[in-house]
């Protein structure tokens, strides 16, 4: 790509929101940031729909727009800086009518999408599907996204290009990874008790990440386990789970934290011997590589992007995340093995630093 192009990035959220959608928007609006400090891109801007600040240590604030939820004025700054640039990064599939009206006005212009997971994985209107096959490039966080795009959407090979995820460029990477003295206390645990933890989303919308299925298989685990399950719930979540828990009689073994701060992400991960999300439709699951991090040992399904978020299995166990049984054993055996959390920290920075991504980024956008 030759300097003189520009680029438009635009989002629903970016800094407004803490899910794996918008930390894969902050770590890209970085990327086109360092790309800028690189003099490789001419120009770029950012426009958010729904966020109205940006955090100044992503972007400087003259590259960025945010509209505060006015969707009439972003549409009117999209257009208007779409016909500007050359290439229009979205976000989410719900943003492509902007991509197709510049490709309109602008036949030239490259259009790419990222593809995350559920999301682009259901039947589209028929305009979108064309629009996809014939006009737009695809970046999917995962080889399991770009099959399922691929095959759902009947999209060419070549269309596709695999941008894994990756840590944050701020993301706190421990230096020491000692259980934290305050949440041992806080949750009323000890140094040496045996910790799964799981960080997600609670939605009753969204019942297929696994923390059920590690409910079920912790009454067969030794009473001194204790399962911390972490995240946000709506108000039917929270009573299916809690329904659960006293089901299971694990009042005693189980702790709901509700949200967690950014803050005390990591100190969470440290907290905890295994994380464990045997989910059934992740994308890519940016948690699993948070948890590597910080020197977890991570168990995931096997059937979704959770594969390329442990690297087919190096950074943790795959297994069938219907099979209670397989959970089980895999739990087993993780708390059997030694802790090496030095050694998988390395191979998970090794892999997802956000120096490779900014590097993977700059090469699909062809900069030379």
């Amino acid at each position: 790509m030759h300097k003189q192009q520009r680029i438009l990035f635009l989002s629903l959220y970016t800094f407004g929101l803490t899910g794996g959608i918008e930390k894969v928007c902050r770590s890209l609006t970085s990327a086109l940031h360092e790309l800028k400090n690189m003099d490789a891109v001419s120009q770029y801007h950012c426009l958010s729909m729904y966020d109205e600040n940006p955090d100044p240590r992503y972007i400087d604030a003259g590259h960025f727009t945010g509209f505060n939820g006015n969707r009439i004025a972003f549409g009117q700054k999209t257009i208007r800086e779409g016909l500007k640039s050359d290439i229009i990064l979205l976000s989410h599939i719900n943003l492509l009518v902007f991509g197709w009206l510049i490709k309109k006005l602008k036949p030239k212009a490259r259009i790419i999408l990222l593809a995350h997971g559920i999301e682009i994985w259901e039947p589209l209107k028929n305009w979108k599907k064309r629009f996809l096959q014939q006009k737009t490039e695809i970046w999917a966080v995962s080889k399991y996204t770009a099959n399922r795009v691929q095959q759902q959407h009947s999209i060419a090979p070549h269309q596709i290009n695999i941008l894994n995820n990756c840590l944050d460029p701020f993301f706190d990477v421990p230096q020491n990874f000692e259980k934290p003295t305050e949440l041992l206390e806080r949750y009323g645990l000890n140094a040496d008790q045996k910790i799964l933890y799981t960080l997600t989303r609670l939605s009753s919308r969204e019942q297929y990440k696994g923390y059920d299925q590690v409910l079920a298989v912790l009454k067969h685990l030794p009473e001194e386990i204790h399962y911390v399950l972490g995240g946000k719930a709506d108000a039917l979540e929270q009573k299916r789970i809690q329904q659960l828990i006293n089901q299971y009689g694990l009042q005693h073994r189980v702790t709901l934290t509700g949200f967690i701060a950014d803050s005390e992400i990591t100190p969470h991960f440290l907290l905890a011997d295994i994380f464990v999300m045997p989910s059934k439709a992740e994308g890519f699951g940016i948690s699993f590589i948070e948890a590597a991090a910080c020197g977890c040992k991570v168990i995931a399904g096997n059937g979704d992007g959770s594969k390329d978020a442990l690297l087919n299995g190096e950074l943790g166990f795959l297994i069938d995340p219907t099979n209670q049984k397989e959970l089980l054993k895999a739990i087993l055996e993780a708390l059997a093995l030694p802790i090496v959390r030095d050694l998988q920290q390395q191979k998970t920075l090794n892999h997802f630093a956000f120096s490779n991504y900014l590097h993977k980024t700059q090469q699909l956008l062809s900069i030379s």
